[in-house]
């Protein structure tokens, strides 16, 4: 992908924020500002906050949506793909205006260029199911 949007770069660093998050804890507020401040290329930074602080907040709930679609406990994930699958699990459940193909094409990106060797098949096929189940109006339609 060349040409990077705001947007996609957004999802780049809210996986990121997450990942830093997951593996160092630290404050939210002070991940979200030092994403926020980071000079490289122009993120959306409205998308960014929203997505980054309310993955966060529904984890729980995200890892019940994400768990049935791995053939592994999700606690058995590395950091990156668990951050990615937060964050398409999060937008196929609540970014409806965002296309399902869109989401999943999305977090192969990252996954391609961040997560381990083959980690996209994993995150392909997770995310493929959990569409199938949020937004099979939209499978059919």
């Amino acid at each position: 992908m060349a040409f990077k949007t705001p947007k996609h770069r957004s999802r780049e660093r809210v996986v990121q924020a997450i990942y830093q998050y997951t593996v160092s804890g630290g404050e939210v507020l002070q991940i979200e500002q030092q994403f926020l401040n980071q000079k490289e290329g122009k993120i959306s930074k409205a998308f960014f906050s929203n997505l980054f602080i309310n993955i966060l907040k529904n984890r729980t709930q995200l890892d019940e949506l994400i768990a049935p679609t791995l053939s592994r406990e999700t606690d058995e994930l590395g950091a990156v793909e668990h951050a990615i699958l937060y964050l398409g699990a999060y937008e196929l459940q609540n970014s409806i205006e965002v296309p399902y193909k869109v989401v999943i094409n999305e977090a192969l990106e990252i996954a391609k260029l961040y997560g381990a060797e083959g980690a996209f098949k994993l995150i392909n096929a997770s995310l493929d199911r959990l569409a199938k189940k949020l937004r099979s109006i939209e499978i059919n339609a």
